[in-house]
């Protein structure tokens, strides 16, 4: 099967640009509908990196549309009903996004990025060698790298503009943020939701060890589910077969990318070094073998 050509970023001439976030470009339809194309742009350290991923935005767009369908009935999400070529009727905006856009609901973001982990790993990992807590959440002493956690645990951060680093924050500050009531619901449902994801990947083989979920309201207050769900690109995947205590699993996710990464002098500052092809080709298999767990594809 031929490679999908890449696509760093999109340039449709039937609709106005709203927004590029690292990952995503984002159109207005109408004043209660956007257009959201994910390209192959790859985010790693919070920095855009100058090398698409071949197909990656085609792999996370139906990643995420099976996880938004599967869990439906915890939490609405932001997809629209409405067929894409009803929004796009210009052939040549259409072939460039096909299978990689998505209809979306208009609504508020907001400015919290809900983060929960399920295992000891990452920056969690570092500050509790540091601290013996994660995120101002202390745990037992003598936890090993990549343990799992008694419980999952909801350690939420700030969402920061495109080449700036998120911030971790207290529960305590997202409730400064969005209010107490709003602050609970988004905890709540994020718990709820990697529950049900890790639950549902295990019996698939995959370790969800961590995941992050964007939220929006609509005029009513509602939450929704938006952005993207439990893709490699937001959540970090594992092995199960490969998974062992005491140290960093494989994974099907871009940790691969920033393991590389890390291995050379580079201040983690726009601009990003270029990936040589031996590790664009590696991440995209890795994306493609965690779509084809999870969702039987």
């Amino acid at each position: 099967m031929t490679a999908p050509e890449a696509l760093y970023q999109s340039n449709l001439s039937s609709l106005a640009l709203r927004a590029r976030g690292k990952v995503r470009d984002i159109y207005t339809i109408d004043d209660q509908h956007m257009l959201i194309v994910t390209t192959d742009r790859l985010s790693a350290f919070d920095v855009i990196l100058p090398d698409p991923i071949p197909g990656k935005g085609l792999m996370l767009t139906r990643i995420s549309n099976f996880w938004f369908d599967r869990l439906k009935d915890i939490i609405p999400n932001h997809l629209s009903a409405i067929p894409l070529s009803e929004c796009v009727p210009d052939a040549n905006d259409f072939a460039q996004i096909d299978g990689r856009a998505i209809v979306v609901k208009l609504l508020k973001p907001l400015p919290v990025e809900a983060i929960v982990r399920g295992y000891l790993i990452g920056s969690g990992w570092k500050d509790y060698l540091k601290s013996g807590a994660v995120c101002g959440i202390t745990l037992p002493e003598g936890l090993q790298q990549a343990q799992q956690l008694s419980e999952p645990i909801y350690t939420p951060s700030t969402k920061a503009a495109v080449d700036e680093h998120d911030e971790n924050v207290s529960f305590e500050k997202t409730v400064e943020c969005v209010g107490q009531d709003l602050a609970e619901k988004i905890r709540d449902t994020s718990l709820r939701l990697y529950k049900a994801a890790a639950e549902y990947a295990l019996q698939r083989g995959i370790i969800i060890a961590d995941t992050k979920f964007e939220f929006g309201v609509d005029d009513e207050g509602a939450l929704y589910l938006i952005d993207e769900a439990l893709t490699p690109d937001s959540s970090r995947f594992w092995p199960a077969d490969q998974y062992q205590v005491g140290i960093s699993p494989p994974s099907f996710d871009k940790q691969y990318v920033r393991d590389y990464l890390e291995t050379l002098e580079w201040d983690k500052k726009a601009p990003g070094p270029h990936l040589p092809e031996e590790v664009l080709r590696h991440c995209s298999a890795k994306y493609r073998e965690a779509e084809a767990r999870l969702t039987d594809g």
